[in-house]
């Protein structure tokens, strides 16, 4: 049977049942809800790869892994491109014992620009219309003593034109061979996100940091296309360990380009 407690409300005298007390109070209480965990397994659910295609530190000697489309829709490869934990970016990875080119001592989990639908390679000329490349990015980690990324660049026909390139703390945009041609910071801090971006027109390359514009690069030729991803500037003749542990990483969650 249950027990009862005697209660004064308002000099009214009344006898409860607790069992019915406990039951009122645990209808009071709300009911508590557990977030649902961000599903997504490609990192083309989280940025638009259509016209792009990959190149991974992995394959044979001076032949990489190579992803187009329509495999790259539903591809990923963990470490090396993966969707980052919660969904909303891609994580690009490369260590200093990774697979290169034939071009490059350097390996690299990066994207170059195509164009139908990512069936043929971009080429486009820096004095006929006008080409912007928008990248949301963070450089996540560097290699060991040689501590030295690229996260976002032109490339023109054999060789780069012009990128973002972490070293240490210090971020540059470089010009050619020029690696150390605009200081944009000496502080950076792994995992900062920020928006690089480069717009080509009428024989130049302005390069924009947050928005800012940081240099003009001149630049006259008709071979060039966007990349990003993480291109370590690092191999296992400069950097130790030569493990796969040993790597460069860029988070990227938004990529934007247009021709016009």
């Amino acid at each position: 049977m249950p027990s009862t407690r005697t209660l004064v409300l308002a000099g009214i005298t009344a006898t409860v049942s607790t069992a019915a007390l406990t039951l009122s109070a645990q209808a009071a209480t709300p009911p508590s809800y557990q977030p649902v965990a961000a599903q997504c397994a490609y990192p083309a659910e989280v940025l638009d790869l259509t016209n792009w295609k990959l190149t991974l530190p992995t394959g044979e000697d001076e032949d990489p892994t190579e992803i187009t489309q329509p495999e790259l829709a539903t591809f990923s490869a963990d470490p090396w491109f993966r969707v980052d934990d919660t969904c909303d970016a891609v994580r690009f990875r490369a260590a200093v014992n990774g697979v290169t080119t034939g071009g490059s001592s350097y390996p690299r989990a990066e994207l170059r620009e195509m164009t139908d639908n990512g069936a043929d390679e971009a080429e486009w000329s820096t004095t006929e219309g006008k080409h912007t490349l928008t990248v949301t990015e963070a450089f996540m980690a560097l290699p060991k003593e040689k501590p030295q990324v690229v996260g976002a660049q032109v490339h023109g026909g054999d060789d780069d034109v012009t990128v973002f390139r972490l070293d240490g703390k210090k971020l540059y945009i470089t010009d050619g061979d020029d690696s150390r041609h605009h200081l944009v910071t000496e502080n950076y801090e792994l995992g900062t996100e920020f928006e690089a971006k480069f717009v080509a027109q009428d024989g130049e390359i302005d390069v924009y940091y947050n928005g800012e514009l940081e240099t003009t690069i001149e630049h006259d030729g008709d071979t060039n296309y966007f990349k990003v991803g993480a291109y370590t500037q690092a191999n296992c003749d400069n950097s130790d360990p030569c493990a796969k542990g040993n790597y460069g990483e860029v988070r990227i969650s938004a990529i934007e380009v247009t021709h016009s």
